[in-house]
């Protein structure tokens, strides 16, 4: 595998991840209450609770995200 390829490889890696970002943000954001109620059948966690999870969770997949796909993006796009 080329860096060109890599590249390709690493741009499409996040544009795919940011893209389920979106939709776990827009999916929380209109449908929240619905979505804590679900999870509150099976696991006893309140509103705030839920809330701050998955908050948490949205910090760790976009660093994840900033670590593992945009950052060696990046380093490849300045050594070519």
């Amino acid at each position: 595998m080329d860096t060109e390829q890599l590249q390709a490889f690493l741009g499409w890696c996040t544009v795919i991840n940011m893209g389920l970002l979106l939709c776990w943000f827009i999916a929380l954001a209109t449908f929240r209450d619905q979505i804590h109620k679900l999870h509150s059948r099976w696991f006893s966690i309140n509103l705030e609770d839920f809330s701050q999870l998955h908050y948490t969770a949205m910090a760790g997949f976009k660093l994840s995200i900033l670590m593992l796909n945009i950052s060696p993006y990046i380093a490849l796009r300045l050594m070519a």
